[in-house]
């Protein structure tokens, strides 16, 4: 197991495709299944994970509340009020817990009104690829979190891949844009490549392959080199060849503006979203 700032009990308020991949993260990288907990209100996804991960489970959350010193809130943004409204009415010891959340949207403000002023809060933000361990996370803190408590969030979430803090809350929403809205982009450019090569020729399964391990490898190469991206492309791009061709046409049709014009969409969904809690 890798070093470990503190060990402490951690406790997963819902069971749902994240929460497991972070708790399978966890267990795989060493830490202690015995030191995690999941609820949940149906029963079949806490068999899963007690079988799978050897981790406390049960229906109640105030017997994971109890029972922890960490919460991850990892219920619908939706369900989010009613459900922290529960804990504070009959969990007197919410406002003690270190409150971790990943519910998209819900602002930190939120929680303190929710469970108390006095909460300890970190926001945190995790894309899809989290699920393959290759993620990354944003996080942001109120003023009350410590250093220590930083230290072993960062720890967690390093298990499912990269984590950034961002100073600034609002910076979420970009974050948020790239990187968790990104997957779906890089899936919409490769299914584009796909179709170009079975237009030409290619039959479905081949042209999926080749996409897929061309863009796996050049995800390897750009996270292995100290280039910059620009130059990474310049390297695979000889003056006047087929790559060359290739570009010009992306050039014409801006591809930086219209990627920009994405982001920009996106942050701009996301702060409309937040208003909504």
């Amino acid at each position: 197991m890798s070093k470990q700032v503190d060990i402490r009990t951690i406790g997963f308020i819902g069971a749902g495709n994240m929460p497991r991949s972070i708790i399978g993260g966890m267990v795989r990288g060493g830490y202690p299944a015995n030191k995690i907990w999941a609820s949940n209100r149906s029963r079949p996804k806490l068999d899963q994970l007690a079988q799978d991960f050897s981790v406390q489970v049960t229906q109640n959350n105030h017997e994971l509340v109890a029972a922890c010193d960490v919460i991850v809130m990892s219920v619908k943004p939706q369900l989010m009020k009613e459900v922290c409204a529960d804990l504070k009415q009959h969990t007197s010891t919410i406002s003690s817990k270190l409150v971790t959340t990943i519910a998209a949207g819900v602002p930190i403000a939120n929680y303190h009104q929710y469970l108390g002023e006095q909460t300890r809060v970190i926001r945190i933000m995790p894309n899809t690829p989290s699920l393959v361990g290759e993620g990354v996370s944003g996080l942001c803190a109120d003023s009350s979190v410590t250093e220590a408590d930083r230290n072993y969030i960062t720890q967690v979430f390093n298990y499912v891949g990269l984590t950034i803090w961002l100073e600034e809350e609002s910076s979420i929403d970009v974050l948020g844009a790239v990187a968790g809205s990104g997957p779906a982009y890089f899936f919409e450019f490769m299914n584009g490549l796909q179709q170009a090569a079975e237009a030409l020729g290619f039959d479905a399964k081949t042209a999926r392959a080749m996409v897929q391990q061309t863009a796996l490898g050049a995800a390897k190469m750009a996270s292995e080199s100290e280039l910059s991206l620009v130059d990474l492309r310049k390297q695979v791009t000889s003056k006047g060849g087929s790559t060359a061709k290739g570009i010009e046409v992306y050039q014409e049709r801006d591809l930086d503006g219209i990627s920009d014009q994405v982001v920009r969409a996106a942050v701009a969904r996301n702060q409309e979203m937040a208003k909504l809690f």
